[in-house]
């Protein structure tokens, strides 16, 4: 065991390149015994957890070698999908829904949930902006219902998504957040009826759009979104991840 000591320590001082993900899984499988993979001896635990204390500095070298490389990842990936947003846009819209100018050279693409109360804000923001600088701008629409804390994000998402097929999700969309303390199946079909829309087709609609969503998450998740409403803006001049607070400074000095 003091042979196996000596080796492991000087394993652990050449493991400083190596991500933590790879580091963790290396201790935890050397820790276990070649006969019983749910038992860990506890001697070879201890040294092991012995080396750690000593070495903290490869645990967090590694952690942070771990964040450079995953930062750089989600870096590339951004680059792309700017690089996208201003080269070729449709392919970054497609049939996502879109409001203000038709033939704008700026694009916003918002990232949004109908149960956060600060999409609901950011909203009444936008609403003015759109109004402000008519004629300038387009917004991009794209659904990022946070399920797990927004229990009606999703119903909302697929009801504002059925909207949509019949040409009114603005209308839909400013509906939901106008009530978004009500929302509910009895509030969706409210609306849907205050709309005029075939009530058939919506909801069977709203059956059918769970695909559509989950593309606009997948995008999010590749781009990391961490929260909503999420902004990505682009202009003959830049294309970057924006703060809602940052957009009109930025349509105000663009020609």
């Amino acid at each position: 065991m003091t042979i196996f000591f000596s080796w492991f320590r000087q394993l652990v001082q050449s493991l400083r390149t190596l991500p933590i993900i790879g580091i963790l899984c290396l201790l935890f499988t050397w820790s276990l015994p070649a006969q019983a993979a749910n038992r860990i001896d506890p001697q070879l635990e201890q040294q092991v957890l012995q080396i750690i204390r000593e070495h903290p500095e490869v645990i967090i070298e590694s952690v942070q070698a771990y964040q450079q490389q995953q930062q750089q990842k989600l870096n590339q990936v951004r680059q792309a999908f700017l690089q996208d947003l201003k080269t070729n846009p449709q392919t970054i819209i497609a049939n996502s829904p879109t409001t203000g100018a038709t033939n704008s050279k700026i694009l916003l693409v918002e990232f949004s949930d109908f149960q956060c109360p600060y999409c609901a804000e950011a909203h009444k923001t936008l609403k003015q902006l759109l109004a402000k600088y008519q004629g300038k701008i387009k917004l991009v629409y794209k659904h990022l219902p946070l399920a797990a804390i927004h229990p009606q994000a999703l119903p909302a998402a697929a009801a504002a998504w059925a909207a949509h097929q019949q040409g009114k999700f603005w209308e839909y969309h400013d509906a939901l957040f106008t009530n978004q303390k009500q929302l509910s199946e009895a509030l969706y079909l409210d609306i849907a009826k205050n709309l005029n829309l075939d009530l058939v087709k919506f909801q069977r609609d709203q059956t059918l759009a769970t695909p559509a969503i989950q593309k606009d998450i997948q995008l999010a998740e590749k781009l990391a979104v961490a929260g909503t409403p999420f902004f990505v803006i682009s202009t003959p001049t830049i294309s970057r991840v924006v703060q809602l607070s940052d957009i009109e400074n930025i349509l105000s000095n663009t020609n």
